[in-house]
């Protein structure tokens, strides 16, 4: 007889060794970003591009995705219901933000928080500026590569979120539902963290097969389109059925992470169509 619900509660630290705790979702990120420049170099080595432009990305890369990630949970999420009103230049404001009145918790990583969002628009300005100062392809040309690899850093990423038993869906009567213990969930919750890693992989093997098989990269902006539609609009669907990060959300028609998921959509199918307007020109 199948079980109708996935009890969960697995320890978030994938290992200790004495005072240092190694957990799992930190070593998802860094094998994620391990894959990405696996990739990449694949990818770099096919179109006979330096070397060295590899490593330069890389350290773009990884800078921007970390530090976007921590601003943009700090800056979108962490505002708090005020006990009371406060009145500034004649408007009225019922929220705050703690990190406006303590910036330097902003560096405080370990007490985590990290946000896709924020790693996204952090990769963005890392690439212009990898752009300006190292390819010159402009940055539509870098996303068609570099986002191949960070589609298995997604999913990488994902899988730590489930570790973590956080940022899951809503009660569901579906067979593999999950309680999640370690919050103090009673009844079976949808494992988005789970339906998260299946379309960045699904969109990693459309963009994988797509690059290698119909050369792809050779029509400017369609893989970074998919990557745009894959990720971002299974992602904006998705948080129908997650439950809000922060309290102040449930007031809004749509939650914070469709509004910011929104904007990728729209470029992503404005790249989609240029690709093969420019083609039949």
């Amino acid at each position: 007889m199948l079980l109708n619900f996935i009890t969960w509660n697995v320890d978030p630290a994938f290992l200790h060794l004495g005072p240092l705790t190694i957990r799992w979702y930190g070593l998802m990120w860094a094998l994620g970003i391990y894959a990405t420049l696996w990739i990449t170099t694949k990818i770099f080595k096919n179109e006979k591009l330096p070397d060295a432009w590899v490593d330069k990305l890389f350290m773009y890369t990884v800078i921007g995705a970390i530090v976007g990630a921590r601003l943009g949970h700090c800056l979108f999420y962490e505002w708090q219901l005020l006990p009371e009103p406060t009145t500034f230049l004649g408007i009225t404001f019922k929220y705050g933000n703690h990190y406006l009145s303590k910036p330097w918790e902003l560096l405080y990583i370990w007490h985590g928080g990290l946000a896709s969002h924020g790693g996204a628009i952090g990769i963005l300005i890392a690439m212009i500026l990898f752009n300006k100062n190292v390819s010159k392809k402009g940055i539509v040309w870098i996303f068609d590569r570099l986002l191949i690899g960070v589609c298995l850093c997604g999913a990488a990423i994902r899988f730590g979120n489930l570790m973590n038993s956080e940022i899951y869906g809503s009660a569901t009567s579906l067979p593999w539902g999950f309680i999640f213990v370690r919050t103090g969930e009673t009844i079976p919750m949808h494992p988005t963290q789970i339906y998260e890693m299946i379309y960045c992989l699904v969109t990693f093997a459309i963009m994988w097969w797509l690059y290698w098989k119909k050369e792809a990269y050779k029509k400017s902006g369609l893989l970074f389109g998919i990557f745009l539609i894959g990720v971002w609009g299974s992602r904006f669907a998705l948080e129908f059925i997650k439950n809000n990060q922060e309290a102040f959300e449930s007031n809004l028609i749509l939650n914070m992470g469709q509004w910011l998921s929104l904007p990728f959509v729209i470029w992503g199918i404005g790249l989609i169509i240029r690709s093969f307007r420019t083609q039949l020109k």
